[in-house]
């Protein structure tokens, strides 16, 4: 059962990295795709603090700085929807970039400690580390697109071809 835990952490983890580096960079602020995404990143970020709790495989049975690292991002994913609710962007970009800053720090110590499953899983199933590297990336590709879908007004759709029309020539 842990094993599926870590995984589930690993994948929220991942999505979280992909998400918010698209946020950050190529997001246009305060637009409506950028609030939903931002949601699906919240709610993202908050499986993953939360489901790191409940990961001691290091040190069975404690908490190691990571889980603090875990218990401010709850707290700085919290502020951060509260200035965001209230208009206070400044805190609100502070809070979301800082946040993802120590989710890169995360995955930084996350790769670099050996005893670790990450790099665990490159030394010895290179091929299965390949294949949910690829998921996470669809699987974040694909968010985005629907995201856009829904957030583009009917009126600025490319109209979609019926199967049933007739894409004939006239003659």
């Amino acid at each position: 059962m842990a094993n599926v835990l870590i995984a589930a952490h690993a994948v929220g983890a991942s999505l979280a990295l992909i998400l918010g580096g698209w946020q950050l960079v190529a997001s246009a602020k305060g637009a409506q795709l950028h609030r939903l995404l931002g949601r699906i990143w919240v709610v993202d970020m908050y499986w993953t603090a939360l489901s790191s709790f409940f990961i001691t495989d290091l040190h069975p049975g404690h908490f190691t700085a990571i889980h603090g690292l875990s218990a401010l991002t709850l707290v700085t994913l919290t502020a951060a929807m509260w200035a965001a609710l209230r208009h206070r962007i400044g805190l609100h970009r502070w809070l979301m970039t800082t946040t993802y800053f120590g989710l890169v720090g995360a995955f930084a110590g996350a790769v670099s400690a050996s005893r670790r499953d990450l790099p665990q899983l490159a030394a010895h199933r290179p091929l299965t580390l390949a294949a949910a590297t690829a998921a996470v990336l669809i699987t974040a590709a694909a968010v985005i697109a629907l995201c856009k879908r829904r957030t583009v007004p009917a009126h600025h759709r490319t109209p979609q071809r019926s199967h049933h029309e007739d894409t004939r020539l006239p003659r």
